[in-house]
């Protein structure tokens, strides 16, 4: 780093430690992932399952107002990618905030960076394929089929696909953000048209008339806003997705900014625009969790055939969850198992430069998935969908810590931050973790499965301390071999 790049920046007062922090798990990887694959994984992290399938029981039960979550759970997930592109402009890793945490804050912050995040794509993988299986029942010719028979089909085919080549991840996540982007659009025009129009939708006038007539903006009270927060937050899951890709991206730091700017305009487009859409065509009562609202929509209109489109796409938006989660876990894992902190055999690649442990080793959590499926069908969707939770709330938690650290330092004259940068700083950082923890709260004030769900933060400490004490000893000896 040059001195003449230091004096441009003023919060570099002194020479600079290296900045150039190596992470040995970025080894090996290919650099095939192109900026149209980047824009649409961004895109693709921004809508998925939470959405399309989560909106429908979340709607019936808060009413309008969930629109209202989505937004401010929307403006701090934006925060979070946004701290994760600056510290991915600053350095790229496949390990993404794994790499982060392990930087600034040790192997001990890597370590728990990396479990936490497992502990999101692994549980968010049982909510995918079971969200694969419930839509696939809407056809006659999957509805005497077992769900987990459809579930174990889903996670064997996506499975197969993940383990081929980056490039193939990137061109399936292309064109599954396609297909979701443009059914999203064709929803809003067709809403759009219906609401200008006062076409009637199952005997409702589409209108504010719809909301005013049914028990307003809180139909439920502001609580029952409140209390699908912890759900919304699982609708967000994927925004950090384009942070991993980065590692394997030519040109990151032209991509990556483009890419993370335009989130918060997609998530006010699609996530607001579209429950506000909904909200504005039926009483919210006609909606609910067994079934898209979307699909709910084009089934009371009665045209032919739309329901079952809608249907297909909003199965694709769980097949693309899914890819994701089995993608970025791998790279995750690797990054972790390099520095000695998950098994070795998740470090190991194929031909295909595809780290196919840690992809085979989320997989098999999906196959507890199956039999989640299997046991109890019914409740398969909301039992995975808080543990998530708790696992997005870590990671994110973690990339704001190591946001937050990294400012410190760069105060300090050790590291340079670059240009693109979190704004409102440190002061972002802290009022996104208050966030969380709040989301912690209203999980417990939810009741039944949330306060299930909060009861399991000590369990799931515990086994992160075992952990570590089970492998701190191979995390030394890898650290002590490099230096």
């Amino acid at each position: 780093m040059s001195d003449r790049t230091l004096a441009k920046d003023s919060t570099a007062p002194s020479p600079p430690e290296s900045s150039a922090h190596i992470d040995a798990g970025d080894e090996g990887y290919s650099k095939d992932l192109k900026a149209r694959h980047v824009n649409m994984i961004a895109i693709g992290g921004a809508i998925g399952t939470g959405l399309f399938l989560g909106a429908g029981g979340r709607l019936a039960g808060a009413g309008p107002s969930l629109a209202i979550a989505y937004a401010v759970c929307g403006v701090f997930a934006f925060f979070v990618v946004r701290a994760l592109g600056e510290l991915v402009l600053y350095r790229p890793s496949s390990g993404a905030f794994v790499s982060y945490a392990r930087e600034f804050m040790g192997e001990k912050g890597a370590y728990t960076a990396g479990w936490l995040y497992f502990l999101n794509w692994s549980t968010t993988t049982v909510a995918d394929i079971t969200a694969v299986a419930t839509y696939a029942h809407f056809w006659a010719m999957f509805s005497d089929i077992p769900q987990w028979v459809l579930a174990l089909v889903a996670l064997c085919v996506v499975l197969t696909a993940n383990l081929i080549s980056v490039k193939y991840f990137g061109e399936m996540e292309f064109w599954f953000s396609i297909v979701k982007v443009g059914a999203l659009v064709a929803f809003m025009l067709v809403g759009i048209f219906l609401v200008a129009t006062r076409h009637p939708v199952d005997g409702h006038v589409p209108g504010f008339s719809t909301i005013g007539g049914n028990g307003g903006l809180f139909p439920a009270g502001a609580l029952a806003m409140l209390l699908v927060i912890q759900g919304v937050v699982f609708a967000y899951a994927s925004v950090e997705l384009c942070g991993v890709a980065a590692g394997e991206t030519a040109n990151p730091e032209k991509i990556m900014p483009k890419a993370i700017n335009s989130i918060m305009w997609r998530v006010g487009i699609f996530y607001v625009g579209s429950v506000v859409l909904l909200a504005l065509l039926l009483p919210y009562t006609a909606y609910s969790a067994d079934q898209s609202p979307f699909v709910t929509v084009f089934d009371k209109l009665g045209v032919p055939g739309t329901a079952a489109i809608m249907n297909l796409v909003v199965l694709t938006a769980a097949l693309s969850s899914l890819n994701s989660g089995l993608y970025s876990t791998g790279r995750i894992l690797r990054s972790m198992a390099v520095a000695g902190s998950a098994p070795r055999f998740t470090a190991r690649m194929n031909k295909g430069r595809v780290p196919y442990g840690g992809v085979l080793l989320t997989a098999c959590f999906g196959l507890g998935g199956v039999v989640l499926n299997k046991i109890m069908p019914g409740d398969a969707f909301e039992i995975v969908l808080n543990l998530a939770a708790l696992g997005i709330l870590g990671t994110w938690a973690m990339v704001m810590l190591c946001s937050l650290f990294f400012w410190h330092r760069a105060r300090q004259g050790k590291v340079t931050r670059p240009a693109y940068r979190l704004p409102w700083a440190p002061y972002t950082q802290i009022g996104t973790l208050a966030f969380l923890l709040a989301v912690l709260v209203l999980m417990w004030f939810d009741g039944g499965v949330g306060r299930w769900t909060i009861g399991l933060i000590p369990v799931i400490a515990a086994a992160l301390v075992l952990g570590w004490y089970c492998v701190r000893g191979r995390v030394a000896s890898i650290a002590a071999s490099r230096d």
